[in-house]
């Protein structure tokens, strides 16, 4: 597993990444089935306004999906708030620490 730094810095300017926009779409532009908004604070993801298209589900593999992408960013815990069935629902989910570090390019996508 690999991680992806929180920070990369560029001079006397450090860039820490705390916020970032999820979107499940096979392809960047096109129109996305699911959208939710991630703030990172310390050791602590939380996962804010998670929604979906009507009649389309979280699923176990988008659960995953976010577990990893936690884990790349060495979080330790996540919180999740979402509406299922016109209801709030809140988790807190301890997310599993890999112990091979392996240097990643932080990357972005066009």
């Amino acid at each position: 597993m690999k991680t992806m730094p929180r920070y990369v810095q560029l001079n006397n300017w450090i860039f820490e990444v705390k916020a970032v926009r999820a979107l499940r779409v096979d392809n960047y532009g096109d129109p996305y089935s699911a959208i939710a908004s991630l703030t990172v604070n310390g050791d602590n993801a939380y996962f804010d306004g998670l929604l979906s298209r009507e009649n389309e589900v979280f699923t176990r593999d988008d659960f995953t999906t976010f577990k990893e992408f936690c884990s790349q960013l060495s979080v330790k815990h996540a919180n999740f708030d979402r509406f299922k069935q016109s209801s709030m629902v809140s988790a807190k989910v301890d997310i599993p620490q890999y112990q091979s570090p392996v240097a990643n390019v932080f990357q972005l996508v066009k």
